[in-house]
């Protein structure tokens, strides 16, 4: 079982994500649009993996990282981002690709992080 985080404010990229990885091994979702949420969601379910936009419509994902991490210890990330210069910051293990995403790049990153 996988439990994966995604924090993204666009609903539809966050479903396409989803789909994504769940033919390569996760199981369980839970999705965040904001900084806070995620931060809540985290709590409610540790997640496995965290995928993350880095702009939101409120706060960042590597603010909502830094905050899960902080609380939870090191957890694997994939940042999906526009602006990967958002993100020089990010932790050092994070994984950044760019927007628009292909399919095979997300699924071979989550495959790279994802727990076994």
């Amino acid at each position: 079982m996988c439990h994966v985080l995604i924090i993204e404010d666009e609903a539809f990229i966050a479903l396409d994500l989803q789909d994504m990885v769940a033919t390569v091994g996760a199981t369980t979702f839970a999705f965040a649009e904001t900084e806070r949420e995620a931060v809540e969601e985290a709590r409610a379910h540790r997640p496995d993996v965290i995928m993350s936009d880095v702009m939101l419509r409120e706060g960042t994902g590597p603010g909502a990282v830094e905050l899960i991490q902080h609380e939870m210890g090191p957890l694997p990330v994939i940042f999906i981002t526009a602006t990967p210069d958002a993100c020089l910051n990010c932790d050092p293990f994070a994984v950044i690709l760019a927007k628009p995403v292909a399919d095979t790049a997300v699924r071979q990153a989550f495959q790279a992080v994802a727990p076994h």
